[in-house]
């Protein structure tokens, strides 16, 4: 079976995980998660490859371009975009 082709999701979910801005609220995410300090898990720990590694996670798929013919999958991603747009606008209200 050829392997599956990714469309504008695959797209986008590529963008984001290059976003240092979504690389940061993953920081954050994780430190608020597990109730670490700053110095335990400082800002600029994720890397691109630690955010495509975590939406795959978060998303149960192995490739980001399960994410066009995956519907439960595309829901998921969905909602992790809305979270962080959600974060990125209060972060930047309280600049």
């Amino acid at each position: 079976m050829p392997p599956v082709k990714g469309g504008q999701l695959a797209k986008v979910a590529a963008l984001l995980c290059q976003d240092e801005l979504f690389r940061l609220y993953l920081d954050r995410r994780k430190r608020h998660k597990f109730g670490l300090a700053p110095g335990q898990l400082p800002d600029g720990t994720h890397s691109e490859q630690d955010a495509r590694d975590w939406l795959c996670q978060a998303c149960r798929i192995d490739s980001r371009a399960e994410l066009d013919h995956n519907p439960y999958a595309a829901a998921t991603f969905k909602g992790i975009r809305a979270r962080f747009g959600h974060w990125r606008d209060t972060q930047r209200s309280n600049t």
